[in-house]
């Protein structure tokens, strides 16, 4: 899949989002990027066997303090050779860019790894 489609497919899972979350996404940056650095996968805590497909970078809304201000903007990365490859259809990989989106949006939320699994967003 070529990148400015797969960037369409971004920006359409970005919005897809309910208007009440996406008015709450605050100095956040969603971006495609053809492939992770060795540090993203390090920062991602990827297990053995699994692949990144996106990663959040940033302070999640859930652990800022009183004098979280003027600060660059998160970050949220969505890797594009990771998921063509693994998926392939345009239809199945149309779908894990939705859930790899909402999945990261979920921890610029907050919430938790396990608890996004248990969501269906994992």
């Amino acid at each position: 899949m070529e990148r400015e489609a797969f960037e369409d497919l971004v920006a359409d899972a970005v919005d897809s989002i309910p208007d009440e979350f996406a008015e709450a996404l605050v100095n956040v940056d969603v971006v495609v990027e053809d492939e992770p650095s060795q540090q993203d996968l390090d920062a991602g805590r990827v297990p053995p066997g699994h692949t990144l497909f996106g990663l959040y970078h940033g302070i999640p809304l859930t652990k800022r303090g009183n004098h979280y201000d003027r600060v660059l903007p998160d970050r949220i990365s969505i890797y594009r050779g990771p998921i063509v490859r693994a998926l392939r259809d345009p239809d199945r990989i149309k779908e894990q860019v939705r859930r790899t989106v909402i999945h990261e949006i979920g921890h610029y939320f907050g919430i938790e790894e396990d608890r996004l699994h248990e969501l269906g967003w994992g």
